[in-house]
């Protein structure tokens, strides 16, 4: 039997009814699997869907907390930066506050100073030599006192010139007014003058700060006695270690206050003697003993010094005044020629030539802005 035969018998036998519900049976059980896949597939669709809307919404939570890192990173640096510019102030401000207390400090340590000085000077000045003054100034307002002031200006004359001071002073104007006066010397002799104001350039403002020498002693209550033998003694005395004092450099008696100052090497020895004040020195013959006083010697410092030209109003100064007789004649010869009234002249209080060729000064004295007397 050939194959085509076989082929055909099998053709024509009809199919079992196994067969047919095992066919049945597989493909309800594949449409079962496929329906579980189909099932499977969906979860998974929806798995995968929410999957991805977690993943979209980590990204966005990623990005935000980035953000928020990223901003709070700034904040912190911001801050940082903050707290650095506080303390660089802070810095600044300590430096600031250093340099304001050590100027304070300074100026503390300056009033300590000046009011020691003060208290030193108060001290001083309550041990000074006792001395009976006269007031001559002005009172004024409370705290502002002006005290008189007697310049002795010395005025160089120039070779034939002379200074004359009238008792009035309408009529040295009137002398200055004319300018030139013809004297009459006798016979047919007669010379030119010149006459002009004098002006003084005067003290108008002493100021004087005064300053306890460190190496000087003021010595006062002393005898009468000569000079020269008297600085020896106190020399002497105040030259020895048991005395208190030391070695004397320079030794100076003060005519007008009677008193001596004693000026010592070195600055060891000033202030403890005139903390003891009084000492018993033997100046008095036989070696007897005299106590004195020793107290503080004051340096006096010019510290603010004006001055002011003034004229004098009742003294003119003569000039061209030509040298054809003896010095006292011509004097006298111009003497009588401005005391007379028809030359202009009047009452004449002073008088001083200087012939040509030579030279002299004149002492002026003024006592107010309104006088200034020869």
């Amino acid at each position: 039997m050939s194959d085509e035969e076989f082929s055909l018998v099998m053709a024509d036998q009809k199919p079992s009814e196994d067969s047919l519900e095992a066919i049945e049976a597989l493909t309800n059980k594949l449409k079962k699997q496929h329906e579980q896949l189909l099932q499977d597939q969906k979860e998974l669709a929806t798995c995968r869907d929410d999957l991805q809307d977690r993943a979209k919404k980590f990204k966005e939570r990623t990005k935000k907390l980035s953000q928020d890192l990223k901003e709070d990173e700034d904040s912190h640096k911001e801050e940082i930066r903050k707290e650095k510019a506080k303390v660089a102030l802070l810095k600044e401000e300590e430096i600031d506050l250093m340099k304001h207390i050590e100027e304070v400090e300074a100026a503390l340590q300056e009033e300590e100073a000046k009011y020691e000085h003060m208290k030193q000077q108060t001290d001083v000045f309550s041990a000074v030599p006792e001395k009976n003054m006269v007031f001559k100034g002005l009172t004024g307002v409370e705290g502002d006192s002006q005290f008189e002031m007697k310049p002795h200006i010395i005025y160089p004359m120039e070779g034939g010139t002379a200074l004359i001071t009238f008792e009035e002073e309408k009529v040295a104007r009137n002398i200055v007014d004319m300018k030139e006066h013809c004297v009459n010397l006798g016979g047919e002799c007669f010379i030119t003058v010149g006459a002009r104001p004098v002006q003084l350039l005067t003290p108008s403002l002493v100021e004087i700060q005064s300053e306890v020498s460190p190496r000087c002693i003021l010595i006062s209550n002393l005898p009468r006695m000569d000079t020269e033998p008297l600085l020896n003694k106190l020399e002497i005395h105040f030259s020895k270690t048991k005395n208190g004092g030391g070695e004397v450099e320079d030794r100076e008696f003060l005519p007008d206050s009677g008193t001596v100052v004693i000026t010592f090497l070195k600055s060891d020895f000033a202030r403890g003697l005139a903390e003891t004040e009084f000492h018993d020195v033997a100046l008095l013959p036989r070696g007897k003993g005299h106590r004195v006083r020793v107290t503080p010697f004051l340096n006096g410092t010019v510290t603010k010094f004006k001055t002011k030209m003034r004229v004098c109003p009742r003294t003119v100064l003569l000039t061209g005044i030509p040298a054809v007789m003896e010095r006292e004649t011509l004097q006298d010869l111009l003497e009588i020629h401005f005391q007379k009234s028809g030359n202009s002249g009047g009452e004449i209080e002073a008088f001083l030539y200087n012939p040509q060729g030579h030279k002299t000064s004149a002492l002026f004295t003024g006592v107010s802005e309104k006088k200034q007397e020869e």
